[in-house]
């Protein structure tokens, strides 16, 4: 196959930052996706209604006068947050989904709920209404090794919860064990899956072998080599339970590559290029379209975008290593192979 046309793919799980990193990265999506789920943990937190309309403002203003691209909104959750306010901005359209990160457990997580059972009001109040919970499902605690907190998380928190909150409808982000498949595929149509762009590509030696890699650390951090193919066995399935959310991470290379980094792998210029090297791997070009533009939207209840991008198969991409950023230059994540797909129609090229 030379060429692949589908729907424009929507990005389930997508940091944009603020300021001067959120407009150099946010143009970098919006070049190739129709919708992102917007992450909200800001410095400080988007928490409320208000936060969330004052910053996809910001979000629109950072892009060209002529884009398409549709920001949606999430709530950061806090043990403090207003069942009600949840409620009324998801009505009225503001807001998509809310995030539940557990504290501690990524970047800006400090704000994030430490008690389950202390948000439990909030939880009731979106399974009634129909409000998605997006989850960082890890543990955080100092006893449990950070290649193990996926997996407890699953055991102690998160199947406990949907049991106690059974209307709740959850995505379970940027799975990264066998385990997160497996739970994911066995949970039924209230239980969902977003995979990495990177989770398909790096295991754990991508970090460490060789030197410390900071570029390709990220949380959660990649496991071992079987659970990278159990993620690139659920992502080229087909199935519904799984879609596309890249986690792309944006942080300038001094936040980096420094004595204690920052998590985060930035793939938002390069994500459908690697995503169709991957699926070309694995023998599944004709279920691209199903994990990166079909499956999320059905979960949502969003309509598939009506517009189409085409990929094209030829020499290898070349991409630059780094964008420019007004706060420093962001590296550009490198999946260490030949990229032989670029998108040909439907966005714009990447600069060479």
């Amino acid at each position: 196959m030379e060429e692949i046309t589908l729907r424009r793919p929507d990005d389930f799980h997508l940091h944009l930052r603020d300021d001067a990193v959120l407009r150099a990265v946010a143009p970098e999506t919006a070049r190739h996706f129709g919708r992102a789920i917007i992450m909200p943990n800001l410095v400080p937190p988007v928490v409320t209604g208000d936060d969330a309309r004052a910053y996809r403002d910001r979000i629109m203003a950072a892009l060209p006068s002529d884009t398409s691209f549709e920001p949606l909104m999430t709530l950061y959750l806090t043990e403090q947050t207003d069942p009600a306010d949840v409620v009324a901005a998801h009505r009225t359209g503001l807001i998509t989904a809310v995030k539940l990160y557990p504290a501690g457990a990524t970047t800006n997580s400090a704000s994030g709920v430490r008690d389950v059972d202390r948000v439990r009001p909030v939880l009731e109040a979106m399974a009634e209404a129909g409000v998605p919970l997006c989850v960082h499902g890890e543990v955080t605690d100092a006893d449990i090794d950070i290649f193990d907190r996926e997996a407890v998380f699953i055991d102690r928190v998160l199947d406990p919860m949907r049991r106690a909150v059974p209307g709740l409808r959850v995505i379970m982000e940027h799975i990264t064990t066998s385990e997160g498949v497996a739970y994911a595929r066995d949970g039924g149509d209230s239980l969902a899956a977003t995979i990495t762009t990177h989770h398909l590509v790096i295991n754990r030696n991508a970090i460490l072998v060789g030197g410390i890699r900071p570029h390709y650390y990220c949380l959660p951090v990649a496991k071992r080599e079987h659970h990278r193919l159990a993620l690139r066995a659920a992502a080229t399935s087909g199935e519904a339970s799984f879609f596309l959310g890249t986690d792309s991470a944006p942080h300038v290379d001094a936040a980096k590559e420094t004595g204690c980094g920052c998590a985060g792998c930035f793939t938002a210029s390069n994500t459908l290029s690697i995503l169709a090297e991957v699926f070309e791997q694995e023998g599944a070009l004709d279920r691209l379209e199903a994990f990166c533009a079909l499956n999320g939207a059905a979960f949502y209840g969003l309509e598939p975008n009506a517009a189409r991008i085409t990929l094209r198969r030829g020499r290898p991409v070349a991409y630059p290593a780094k964008i420019d950023c007004e706060a420093g230059p962001i590296t550009l994540f490198d999946p260490m192979m030949d990229l032989h797909w670029q998108v040909a129609d439907g966005g714009a090229a990447p600069v060479a």
